[in-house]
C-alpha cells in the first residue's frame, strides 16, 4: 500500500527530540513502545505504531489502550495477544522467536529477515528490526531511522522516555541489535531499498548517515520539481 514511498522508524534512543518529532508531520512514520508518553508533549503522532515484547507491553498496556482503544494503525505481535487482552481492531502479526533457542548452543547471534510478514516476522532482537521488515512488505522503499542510538549501559538514561521495563541484560543490546540489523542491510541492499541512519549520534554505524533536516529537505524540493 506504500510502494515507492519513504518513512521514518522513530526509535526511542535518548538522542531523539521533540523538535526531531514535529518535524515529520506529513510523513509516513512508525513509532514503537514508550512513544505514547510524549504525546502530551507534542501534535504529532506516527502514521503506525508497532509493539511486540510482553514485558514493554505489560509496563505499557493502560498507556496504549487509553490512546489507541480505536484505532486502526497499531502492529502488535501475536506473542502479545496470546498473553493479554488485547483491541480486536490491533493488527496482529506472526512473531517468531522460537528460531533463537538453540542460540545458547551455538553461543552466536543470527538473525532471519521475513519477505512475507502475513507469513512471519522474524526476531531481530529489536521492534525497530520488525518494524523495518513491516516496512519493506508495505512497499516502502525508502526507510531512515531516527533515535536508534544502538547505545546501553547499565544506569545510564537509554531512552528519550522509559516505558519502565527493567531490562537486566541490557548491555548485550547493542551486539544483538547489530546483528539485526546487518542482516535487515543485507536484505536491503540486494533488493534495491535505502535504509539510512539520521540518528544524532549513536552507535549504529551498519547504514549510512544523513542529517535528518538534509533528508527533509531534500524531499520537499523533490515534491516541489513534481509539481
Amino acid at each position: 500500500i506504500h510502494k515507492g514511498k519513504r518513512c521514518f522508524i522513530i526509535a526511542t534512543g535518548p538522542s531523539l527530540t521533540i523538535k526531531d518529532l514535529e518535524l515529520l508531520d506529513g510523513e509516513f512514520t512508525f513509532g514503537m513502545n514508550s512513544i505514547p508518553k510524549l504525546y502530551e508533549k507534542t501534535k504529532w503522532r506516527p502514521t503506525y505504531f508497532g509493539i511486540q515484547d510482553c514485558n514493554v507491553y505489560r509496563k505499557m498496556e493502560s498507556v496504549i489502550l487509553e490512546v489507541y482503544n480505536q484505532a486502526d494503525n497499531v502492529f502488535i505481535s501475536d506473542l502479545i495477544a496470546q498473553n493479554f487482552a488485547i483491541p480486536s481492531n490491533f493488527h496482529q502479526f506472526p512473531y517468531d522467536t522460537v528460531y533463537h533457542d538453540n542460540q545458547l548452543e551455538i553461543d552466536k547471534y543470527f538473525a532471519k529477515f521475513s519477505d512475507n510478514c502475513y507469513s512471519i516476522v522474524y526476531d531481530g532482537y529489536s521492534i525497530t528490526y520488525s518494524l523495518i521488515q513491516l516496512a519493506i512488505y508495505m512497499g516502502f522503499c525508502e526507510i531512515y531511522l531516527l533515535g536508534a542510538d544502538c547505545s546501553y549501559k547499565r544506569g545510564a538514561k537509554n531512552h528519550i522516555v522509559d516505558s519502565g521495563n527493567d531490562d537486566k541484560n541490557e548491555e548485550k543490546n547493542h551486539d544483538k541489535m547489530v546483528v539485526g540489523y546487518q542482516k535487515a542491510k543485507e536484505y536491503a541492499d540486494s533488493h534495491g531499498i535505502k535504509i539510512i541512519n539520521c540518528t544524532r549520534g549513536g552507535m549504529l554505524e551498519v547504514f549510512p548517515r544523513m542529517n535528518l533536516e538534509d533528508v527533509l529537505t531534500t524531499g520537499r524540493d523533490e515534491n516541489e520539481n513534481a509539481r
